[in-house]
């Protein structure tokens, strides 16, 4: 922002800030204020409503017991009748203890009759009714005797006229049953009762206010009630033009300020111009010796000191500019490590000139691995000079080893050491370690050659590895302003590094479950399909489990959802212990698990499941109580097996039938596994198929059979198979 802007800038917050700030406190009070009073009014509705209802309740309890109260059994439909005459209820039913109706009054309101002792109405209310017991003089149930009164438009307008507020009744869905609002504003009101909670007030975008009024004990009506709003018309409007002229004002005060004020800088903002667009030569006329003149004199030197560097960093920028631009493509174009360091080792030796360079990478056992070498052929004493992994520097031996244990940078002449440390040999060298984005800054000994190695080793500086570059022409030694530039390089390759692994971590993490480790529901997609294609192809066969954990809300719910976690760990972890490394474990959501087995027939997934029946039922699961003391959780699992093809022609289909056949145990008594039942036969035209595929006379698939060769129950993978998780055991 130019000096203009900025004095500008500034007037117009001095001036415009209090304006704001008045408008904002002047919209906001009236709408608390308007907020505040349609509160009062649907909080004293809300009371009228149910002082009302209670009323109503109160009434038909009276009309109900009035009834009930008759001693003569014949006599009560004659006092039905009366208490009807008399406008004390709508309708009287008197029921007897099996539930049959004994008598009801003539024309009463259709069902369903919602209990005035309810606490929430389960469906379209169409009447109240009170409800008392039926009893003989000696105590004994006769069954019951209700009064009721039709919830219809009216009740609800007499609600509407009691109050002096909109009131509309919803039924258990939440859509409108019967309500006293207009047509334009139902659909609004109606969104905004759901958005309501409690006694909290919501309000719709044209102005009304909104509370929800039950269903509660006493009040099983679910209602809504709403007021419009009492702002003035036209408050914001107004409010918003008075911000507007006002600001109008004070762009134009400050414009003339900041340009009177300015117009002194002008020149100096010229020859500033013409410097940006590349003409060094321009200076500016020292006219005064105020601040302005000084400012003119610094850049008139400025300028004459800045085109001296101009022309020596030119042809170095340049070539600088074409290294880095291949590197950033290289870099985003691909994930190939050996790829990327080639290009940083050949970048980072054409800017600084070098020779020769090596790219090292840290092992798991301490030792430096060159990964990318070039102009070293023969000079590290190994078998195979042209390989760049037999460039082996253990860390803290030689230049090399002290660059990674230290984290710090060394450069210099070399000297050999009496004792090989297997690195190149070389006249000058300059070595940069690099490590992690996030790891901790380096830690080690003074940036000089022949300095002992420091304490901490290379895993404590979140060392990766190193990037040197050797010899420069004319035997010269590397400057400081070489180190800068290898530094640059080295965060690349630390960058590059970085990102492989995390590309590594993204891939693994993308297809497992982070709670068990077991294969995730995505994966499930995968390799349902794959398994299924494979099985089509050999003419085998594949079985399916659905295994969901018995009445799991319940160990939430009582221990908590840490020990919940508990139990789908060890459950995991239990499963991959019983099935094969060929076998596939999955976490569909929740509680619910998905094993596959492929080359297993239903003979074998039975005892699968079985076993796994057994060792999750035999071994309760250990976690922590609400105390800190281990408790002991009953666990059980019910399981449904399908076969692929027997019970389902795809994928998808299979996992259904899975799934219904996990319905079926769990309605049979949970703790316990179930077969899918074979589809129903439909027209088919007979074709040829392979042995394997066909199902025994006893009803139970077999994989393997005909002229494959004999397997074990539950039948082992021979063809290729997608990576397998580890069995956990």
């Amino acid at each position: 922002m130019t000096l203009r802007g900025r004095l500008t800038a500034a007037f117009l917050t001095v001036v415009l800030g209090p304006v704001l700030l008045g408008a904002f406190f002047v919209g906001s009070t009236l709408s608390a204020v308007d907020r505040g009073r349609a509160t009062e009014r649907l909080g004293l509705a809300a009371a009228g409503v149910r002082t009302s209802v209670d009323a109503l309740c109160q009434q038909l309890r009276a009309a109900a017991d009035a009834v009930a109260l008759v001693a003569d059994p014949a006599a009560r439909p004659r006092a039905a009748d009366q208490v009807v005459g008399r406008g004390l209820a709508a309708a009287v039913q008197i029921v007897d203890t099996t539930g049959r109706t004994s008598y009801a009054t003539l024309g009463g309101p259709a069902g369903p009759w919602q209990d005035c002792a309810a606490d929430a109405a389960t469906g379209p209310v169409r009447a109240l009714a009170a409800r008392v017991r039926l009893r003989d003089p000696a105590g004994a149930d006769l069954g019951t005797v209700a009064a009721a009164q039709p919830v219809d438009p009216a009740f609800v307008a007499r609600l509407a006229a009691v109050t002096g507020v909109g009131v509309t009744l919803l039924d258990d869905p939440g859509r409108i049953t019967h309500t006293t609002e207009d047509r334009e504003v139902r659909a609004a009101v109606l969104a905004a009762a759901r958005e309501a909670d409690g006694d909290r007030v919501t309000d719709t975008a044209d102005g009304r206010y909104v509370r929800r009024v039950g269903p509660s004990p006493g009040q099983p009506l679910p209602l809504v009630l709403s007021v419009p709003g009492e702002r003035p018309p036209g408050l914001y409007a107004a409010l918003v033009g008075a911000v507007v002229l006002a600001a109008l004002l004070a762009v134009l005060a400050a414009w003339r300020l900041a340009r009177v004020t300015t117009r002194p800088l002008v020149e100096l903002a010229g020859a500033v111009d013409r410097v940006a667009h590349g003409d060094l030569t321009a200076r500016v006329p020292v006219r005064s010796r105020d601040e302005i003149g000084r400012l003119a004199g610094a850049f008139n030197r400025m300028t004459r000191e800045t085109g001296s560097y101009v022309a020596a960093l030119t042809s170095s920028r340049d070539q600088l500019r074409g290294h880095l631009t291949v590197l950033g493509d290289t870099l985003a174009s691909t994930h190939d490590l050996q790829r990327i360091l080639r290009v940083i080792l050949h970048s980072a030796i054409a800017a600084t000139g070098a020779r020769a360079g090596a790219v090292l990478l840290l092992d798991g056992d301490g030792v430096l691995v060159g990964q990318c070498v070039e102009g070293l052929d023969g000079r590290w004493p190994t078998e195979d000079p042209a390989d760049p992994a037999t460039l082996r520097v253990p860390v803290g031996a030689g230049v090399l080893g002290r660059v990674a244990a230290t984290g710090e940078p060394l450069r210099g002449r070399w000297e050999p050491a009496e004792q090989p440390t297997g690195e190149p040999s070389c006249e000058t060298y300059v070595a940069v370690p690099f490590a992690a984005p996030r790891a901790a800054e380096p830690r080690g000994g003074p940036d000089r050659p022949g300095h002992p190695p420091a304490d901490d080793d290379a895993a404590e500086c979140g060392a990766l590895g190193v990037l040197a570059l050797y010899d420069r022409p004319g035997a010269d030694e590397f400057d400081d302003g070489d180190l800068v530039t290898l530094r640059t390089f080295a965060g690349h390759a630390a960058v590059a590094v970085e990102n492989v692994r995390v590309h590594e971590e993204a891939q693994r993490l993308s297809l497992t479950d982070p709670l068990t480790g077991l294969w995730n529901y995505r994966y499930l997609r995968e390799s349902i399909r794959r398994e299924v294609e494979r099985a089509n192809r050999f003419g085998r066969m594949l079985s399916v489990l659905a295994l969901d954990l018995d009445r799991f809300k319940d160990v939430n719910d009582t221990w908590g959802h840490a020990a919940g976690d508990a139990v789908l760990v060890e459950f995991a972890r239990r499963v991959r212990g019983e099935i094969r490394e060929v076998d596939l474990a999955f976490r569909q959501g929740g509680e619910e698990f998905v094993v596959l087995l492929p080359e297993t027939d239903a003979r074998g997934a039975t005892i699968v499941a079985e076993r796994l029946g057994s060792v999750v039922r035999d071994q309760p699961v250990r976690v922590e109580g609400h105390t800190g003391e281990p408790i002991a959780v009953p666990v059980t699992v019910s399981i449904g097996i399908a076969v692929y093809p027997d019970h389902a022609a795809g994928g998808q289909q299979v996992l259904d039938a899975a799934d219904d056949a996990l319905y079926a145990a769990k309605a049979a008594g949970r703790d316990g596994y179930r077969l899918a039942r074979a589809p129903d036969p439909v027209p088919t035209q007979e074709i040829p198929v392979v042995a394997a595929a066909v199902s025994p006379p006893d009803g139970l698939p077999r994989a393997g059979a005909g002229d494959a060769a004999p397997v074990a129950q539950g039948g082992a993978s021979s063809g290729p198979h997608p990576p397998r998780q580890s069995r956990g055991r």
